[in-house]
């Protein structure tokens, strides 16, 4: 029987494009395998530039909520008739999921291990010592499942034409990972005084709001609506010299490019397991002079400080300095 391998990973953007390295890997490893992914309608455009043998289903979790919800999730992806299941998220809703295909099914079933306990110790010793990325908890519950992956074979997605220019991405989903707007701004300010372009990512009303104001700076432009989906970012921004994010999954977007990553990070660390596919620590901008740096894994602790001295210790110089590297 051809093996069909069904991975499930429906959130957080971030960690469902920290996928693609490895399903890129094990598309490569095993090309008489079906791999089929399990996920956010939103992605599903860069999935579908993975090889061939790579499907996407597109699931949008809020149509199965509930019990039966879940059961008719489960019923769906049964009907794909996977061999092997990898649930990747492991989830209150992925852990159902996986109760009822080992309750109707005898099929192979591993889950990503998130070692939460290790997080903790993470946060509260000293020194930081680098934790194993969720691209390596991914391709050891791949390992688990009977499939031992390289995921070093990754390849980013190549350029179609050299644009040039700086790409920033100033925002996050929580406050602790977004470098101040105002310090930001001044960012912008001075990287357009050096005759720089500079485009503007980001998503909804209210950043578009900020973006277009900061575009009454020579050289300025807000791509917020202005590109079709996560894929025709992806391009415009491998066209890029450089892009400036946060600790955001505009950071793992840029990193499947071979475009330049600057990152900024405050109450999160690189060293935490999370960093973009394939980049330089020598590239991130971080206080390392603070006991109480990191505070959270995620970013969504308040300031024990009240003002995010890891942010705000960061001045605007010094990030126009770094990305200037690479233009």
């Amino acid at each position: 029987m051809k093996k069909n391998i069904l991975l499930i990973r429906f959130s957080a953007l971030g960690d469902v494009l920290m996928t693609i390295p490895v399903v890129y890997a094990l598309a490569h490893q095993y090309p008489s395998a079906r791999i089929t992914v399990a996920g956010p309608p939103l992605v599903q455009g860069l999935f579908e530039r993975l090889p061939e043998n790579v499907d996407f289903e597109p699931i949008r979790v809020r149509d199965y909520s509930g019990l039966r919800g879940i059961y008719r999730l489960y019923r769906r992806l049964a009907n794909l008739q996977p061999t092997h299941i990898c649930d990747l998220h492991d989830v209150l809703r992925t852990k159902v999921v996986r109760l009822f295909f080992s309750l109707f099914s005898r099929l192979p079933i591993t889950h990503i291990r998130k070692r939460r306990r290790d997080q903790r110790r993470f946060l509260s010793r000293q020194p930081k010592t680098q934790q194993p990325t969720v691209f390596t908890k991914y391709a050891d519950a791949l390992r688990r499942l009977g499939f031992p992956v390289d995921s070093t074979l990754f390849v980013p997605f190549p350029v179609v034409a050299h644009k040039g220019g700086i790409g920033i991405a100033p925002f996050a989903a929580h406050k602790g990972k977004v470098y101040p707007l105002k310090k930001m701004e001044e960012v912008v300010r001075l990287l357009a005084e050096r005759g720089q372009r500079v485009y503007i990512f980001g998503a909804g009303e209210e950043e578009k709001a900020i973006a277009e104001n900061w575009t009454r700076y020579d050289g300025v432009k807000s791509m917020i609506g202005q590109l079709g989906g996560l894929a025709q970012e992806l391009d415009f921004i491998a066209q890029l010299d450089v892009m400036l994010t946060m600790d955001s999954a505009n950071m793992h977007l840029a990193a499947l490019t071979s475009t330049p990553v600057v990152s900024i990070w405050g109450a999160t660390h690189p060293y935490g397991g999370f960093m973009g596919w394939g980049q330089d620590i020598n590239n991130v901008l971080q206080r390392e002079d603070l006991p109480c740096r990191p505070c959270s894994m995620y970013g969504k602790k308040t300031c024990t400080q009240g003002d995010y001295p890891c942010l705000n210790g960061i001045s605007p110089e010094s990030v126009v300095e770094r990305v200037m590297l690479f233009c």
